[in-house]
């Protein structure tokens, strides 16, 4: 499980991101470059990394459901995920 200060910096870089979208895409449309690098680093969508919504996990992420493969798995087997069975054949 990730350290809960790792996953707090996660959330405000999504709020950075959010914040500063439309100003972002604004100033790359001009082409202002200089104002652009002086925005803050954390605003750029690069600087983003899924992360498990539980457990913070950076590796293991599934897009769909947003939570690590191995938190998927558990909660899946214990049937907390609707739709979702484990494959016999």
């Amino acid at each position: 499980m990730a350290k809960e200060s790792i996953k707090a910096r996660s959330r405000k870089r999504e709020h950075l991101v959010e914040k500063y979208a439309a100003k972002r895409a604004a100033l790359k449309e001009a082409g202002d470059y200089q104002a652009l690098a002086l925005l803050p680093r954390n605003s750029s969508p690069v600087r983003l990394h899924n992360r498990c919504m539980i457990t913070g996990r950076p590796r293991g992420y599934m897009r769909q459901f947003g939570i690590s493969r191995v938190l998927f798995r558990k909660m899946a087997l214990e049937g907390k995920i609707a739709g979702v069975t484990k494959a016999s054949w």
